[in-house]
């Protein structure tokens, strides 16, 4: 499209483009900020995750029964800690180990009582859904305490964790890292 305009004596020549093109780059360019910064905070997220669960012993468990509902809720994710049995106190949530080849059980303290050896305790646990308490007191030594839960994530935390998912999300942060780090044309910088 070409637009006449005349300054003083001379006619000017002007090259216009369309405003369709230009506001469809400008959503474009929106977008790909958007999910760059969407991208950046995920990647925040896991550098937080990794040095938390690396270096200050912190873990990741995710809950597939209602023995914490309402609590927490079945598929939520928490993120548990280690401590001594000796700092467990009533009231908190804990995941101790049930021995080999069974799963570990999450559920309240709401007794305590000292075991036969000195750094150990024997912790009698409940289900926030369940009417009884368990079985047996677990002697324990160290168990973790739940820090904080998010309800919903943990078949997405699961599936991130597979090599299915790992290497289609290395390949797209790549993508983004190259496309965040492209140089320039002066065109498109100046907007």
């Amino acid at each position: 499209m070409t637009q006449t305009t005349a300054t003083s004596d001379t006619p000017v020549l002007r090259r216009t483009r369309p405003r369709t093109r230009n506001r469809t780059r400008g959503a474009l360019r929106v977008l790909g900020d958007v999910l760059l910064w969407a991208a950046a905070a995920l990647g925040l997220l896991c550098a937080v995750l990794a040095v938390l669960t690396s270096f200050l012993g912190f873990q990741v468990m995710l809950f597939s029964s209602g023995s914490m509902e309402p609590t927490i809720p079945v598929g939520s994710a928490a993120l548990v800690r280690s401590i001594e049995a000796a700092d467990v106190e009533e009231g908190d949530i804990v995941t101790v180990d049930r021995g080999a080849g069974e799963l570990p059980v999450t559920h309240r303290v709401v007794a305590i009582d000292d075991a036969d050896r000195a750094d150990a305790r024997l912790l009698t646990l409940r289900g926030d859904a369940n009417e009884q308490d368990d079985p047996a007191p677990y002697e324990v030594t160290e168990v973790s305490r739940v820090v904080f839960s998010v309800p919903g994530i943990a078949p997405l935390v699961a599936q991130l964790g597979t090599s299915r998912m790992l290497a289609p999300l290395g390949m797209i942060a790549a993508a983004f890292v190259i496309w965040g780090l492209w140089p320039r044309s002066p065109a498109r910088s100046r907007g």
